[in-house]
C-alpha cells in the first residue's frame, strides 16, 4: 500500500518510570514498515528519564508527540488520557506498551486485514510473552470472527494458564489494533479501573463488530517483576474481572440461564483460589484487601464460611483432615466454631 493510500494510524505509548525498555519500544514503533503513523506518548509523570528519552526521539522524528500529565494518574486513566489525544484523522488505532515493542511489520499487516474487512472493529495476532505464545486457540484459516460469536465463545470457554498468564483471549493492548470510531465513542475506551479493563473494552464493543485474526507474532511482551500482567499473576486480578465482565457485558452473549451459570461457576472458581491461599497468605493485607474489596464492590462480599465450602469442594485425598486443617486455619483458635466444625474435621484435629 503506497504511503498517500495508507489510513492515518495513532500509535500510543503511555509511560511511568519506564527508562529501562522505553527506547527500544519507540524504536520498535519507528521502524514499522508502515509509515503514515502519528506517535502520541503519554509520560504519567515519571521519576526516571522517561520524559527525557521520549524528548530525545521526538527531536529527531516529527511524528512523535509528547503529552507530560500535570498530575499523577491511574494505569487505566493514562491510557485513557492517550486515546483522547488521538487525531481526529486516524482511522485505527495501535497501543504499544511501554515495556513491550512490536516486529516490522506489526501496523501494515493489522491494517491490511481491516482494510479488506470494513465490518472488522479490532485486530488481534499471536504475542510472544517472555518465552510463551499467547492468544492461541483461534481457528486457522478464518480470519474474520462475528463479534457476538467470539465473545460468547471466550465467556463460556474454560481459560488456559501458562505460567501464570492465560493464552486464550483477545489479546493485550499490545498485541491489538483498534478502529478509531469505536475510540472515539467514549472519553473512556478502557471502561474500568481494572488493569483487565482492555478486555472489558472488547466486550463492550464487539457486540456490534467483527475480530480479525492474524496467524504470526507481531508483538513482544516483555514479564518481570514491575509489569501489570506480573501483578495480576501474582494477585489473581483475572478472577474478579471475569466476573466484572460477565455481571456487565454478560448479557450481550448469553442466554439469562447460561450468564447465572457462569456466574456461579465463576464465583465457586474464585472461592476456591481463595481457600486454596488461605493459609499461605494469611497474612497478606493487601491480597485480602484486594479481593474482598473486589467482590463487595461486585455485590457477593466474601463471608469465611464461603471459603470453608470451596474448600471442602475441592478437599482429595484423606477428606477429613483436610477438611479439618482448613476449618482450623479460617476460624483460628476459635472455641466455637471448633465445636461447630463438622465431625469428620474435629476428629482429624
Amino acid at each position: 500500500m503506497s504511503l498517500d493510500k495508507q489510513p492515518l494510524v495513532s500509535v500510543m505509548t503511555p509511560v511511568y518510570n519506564g527508562e529501562d525498555f522505553l527506547a527500544e519500544c519507540i524504536e520498535s514503533v519507528l521502524n514499522q514498515t508502515y509509515q503514515n503513523f502519528e506517535y502520541i506518548i503519554v509520560n504519567n509523570c515519571s521519576k526516571d528519564r522517561s520524559l527525557q528519552i521520549a524528548q530525545e526521539y521526538a527531536k529527531k522524528d516529527a511524528r512523535i508527540k509528547i503529552h507530560d500529565n500535570e498530575k499523577f494518574v491511574g494505569v487505566i486513566d493514562n491510557h485513557n488520557t492517550a486515546f483522547n489525544l488521538m487525531s481526529p484523522n486516524a482511522k485505527y488505532c495501535k497501543m504499544v506498551s511501554a515495556d513491550d515493542y512490536i516486529f516490522p511489520d506489526c501496523i501494515a499487516k493489522m491494517v491490511e486485514l481491516a482494510e479488506a474487512n470494513p465490518s472488522i472493529g479490532f485486530v488481534g495476532t499471536y504475542q510472544l510473552s517472555g518465552d510463551i505464545v499467547r492468544w492461541q486457540g483461534f481457528m486457522y484459516p478464518t480470519i474474520v470472527f462475528p463479534g457476538r460469536e467470539l465473545g460468547r465463545r471466550f465467556f463460556l470457554e474454560e481459560q488456559i494458564f501458562v505460567s501464570g498468564q492465560p493464552i486464550l483471549g483477545f489479546g493485550t493492548p499490545s498485541s491489538l489494533l483498534y478502529r478509531a470510531d469505536l475510540v472515539r465513542d467514549s472519553k473512556e475506551f478502557y471502561p474500568n479501573a481494572s488493569p483487565h479493563s482492555d478486555t472489558s473494552a472488547c466486550y463492550r464493543y464487539l457486540r456490534q463488530c467483527d475480530f480479525g485474526f492474524i496467524y504470526e507474532i507481531l508483538s513482544f511482551e516483555r514479564t518481570h517483576a514491575a509489569t501489570q500482567s506480573t501483578r495480576s499473576a501474582q494477585m489473581n486480578r483475572y478472577s474478579s474481572a471475569t466476573l466484572n465482565d460477565l455481571i456487565e457485558y454478560g448479557s450481550y452473549y448469553l442466554e439469562p440461564d447460561e450468564l447465572k451459570q457462569r456466574i456461579q461457576e465463576t464465583l465457586t472458581d474464585y472461592h476456591r483460589f481463595l481457600a486454596g491461599s488461605y493459609v499461605e497468605r494469611f497474612n497478606d493485607k493487601d491480597f485480602w484487601n484486594y479481593h474482598e474489596g473486589c467482590l463487595k464492590e461486585l455485590g457477593y462480599p466474601l463471608k469465611r464460611f464461603d471459603l470453608f465450602k470451596a474448600a471442602v469442594s475441592t478437599a482429595a485425598a484423606n477428606p477429613g483432615r483436610a477438611i479439618g486443617k482448613i476449618w482450623r486455619n479460617i476460624f483460628p483458635k476459635t472455641e466455637k466454631y471448633a465445636a461447630a466444625a463438622p465431625p469428620r474435621a474435629r476428629a482429624a484435629h
